[in-house]
């Protein structure tokens, strides 16, 4: 028996039931659909965050308070933590490589115009905040660079915030009130949108000095040392840590860099990502189910048609390989309509949902539809099998 042969009666038995066919890829189909469709929101969620996450660059090394050990904890909570000053900042900005040091203090105040108000983040931040995370102001200046301990009340206003106070426009030059004390509107920044949760036009920007008294905060929340490219970061991260120790007489801070932030999310998400298309490997385990369900029916009724072909000499191998051809063709047909399913519907809801991060993750694509072929091969040894070891003669008899 020729190939084409094998193909020929393979796709005439397919067709003589449309039905049990369309009924056996349909289970495949659906597996690979829903693979496909949960890896493309599983992928767009880790391009997403990754992406708003690296924004603003990848050569920043962030000193937080309190030494966290690999359990989450504090020694804090034992013994005493120093908190970081500005003085420490001071410091880390002389070192080699460095190219900006921001100090960052965050809270929430009321800021008040005219009669107007409107509740809003406060970040108190240093003047080379602009510069190190690439913000920058569309009309007016960002924070001069003031005596560190005494700087002068200037403000910088966030998109939202210059609308909300001042619909009609005017707002540099004005005096405004954050949390109750007066501040001279010096800059207004561009629209950077949402990160990570946090709308950043809805915030305004004061002296990191100031916010420290603002918020009664005995230390800053977070020092971002950012230094530029191609230099040693695991050299920089030692003298951080030299630096503050010499101060702290112990290190009771956490030096953590961008790249171990990126990387951690990176781990993260890969994990979401598998266990989406582990979750749709569970729809192909019940495609698998109905092949060789049908499959199996497919040789009790062509039993007579087996000892046929028996009878006219074709081997045990060639029928156990017609039978495996039916089944590949059935889960290959299945993959391939599930892969356009998939991919179709992910389209679909990128395009009903812009928001929303889509993003075909073809690796596990291929993974899924070279799984659909061996699904049907698999499931379908059983039944060949079955077919392939019939008597000719008792299955000549068979009605």
């Amino acid at each position: 028996m020729r190939v084409g042969d094998l193909l020929g009666l393979a796709g005439g038995a397919l067709r003589a039931h449309p039905l049990r066919s369309f009924l056996s890829l349909s289970g495949i189909a659906v597996g690979i659909a829903t693979v496909v469709l949960l890896t493309s929101l599983g992928e767009g969620l880790h391009r997403f965050i990754l992406q708003e996450f690296s924004q603003f660059g990848t050569h920043i090394v962030q000193v937080v308070p309190g030494h966290r050990t690999t359990h989450g904890g504090s020694v804090g909570i034992l013994g005493t933590v120093r908190p970081l000053t500005l003085e420490d900042a001071r410091l880390l900005a002389r070192l080699p490589e460095v190219t900006a040091v921001v100090p960052l203090v965050q809270g929430n105040a009321e800021v008040e115009w005219s009669g107007l108000s409107r509740r809003t983040t406060v970040l108190g931040v240093g003047p080379q905040f602009d510069r190190a995370f690439g913000f920058r102001p569309r009309a007016g200046r960002f924070l001069p660079p003031d005596d560190p301990r005494a700087p002068r009340p200037f403000v910088v206003l966030g998109r939202k915030v210059a609308e909300a106070l001042f619909p009609a426009g005017g707002a540099l030059g004005a005096r405004v009130r954050v949390g109750g004390e007066r501040y001279r509107v010096i800059g207004l920044m561009e629209a950077k949108g949402n990160v990570l949760g946090m709308d950043l036009d809805d915030a305004v920007y004061i002296p990191v000095a100031r916010a420290l008294a603002l918020f009664d905060r005995e230390g800053l929340m977070e020092i971002d040392v950012v230094y530029r490219p191609g230099a040693d970061e695991r050299r920089l991260t030692q003298a951080i840590r030299r630096t503050l120790e010499r101060r702290h007489e112990a290190e009771d801070f956490t030096v953590v860099t961008q790249k171990d932030k990126l990387a951690v999310l990176d781990r993260i998400l890969g994990v979401i990502t598998f266990a989406v298309a582990a979750l749709g490997g569970i729809s192909l385990l019940v495609g698998a189910v109905g092949i060789l369900t049908i499959m199996t029916i497919a040789v009790h009724e062509r039993v007579h048609e087996i000892g046929l072909l028996r009878a006219l000499g074709a081997l045990r191998r060639q029928i156990l390989a017609l039978f495996l051809l039916e089944a590949a063709v059935v889960s290959t047909l299945g993959g391939v309509l599930g892969l356009a399913a998939g991919i179709g519907g992910g389209l679909l809801l990128h395009w009903s949902l812009p928001a929303l991060p889509v993003h075909v993750a073809w690796p596990y694509v291929g993974v899924a539809l070279a799984a659909s072929v061996l699904i049907g091969l698999v499931s379908g040894v059983w039944p060949a099998l079955k077919a392939a070891r019939l008597d000719p003669v008792e299955a000549l008899r068979e009605e």
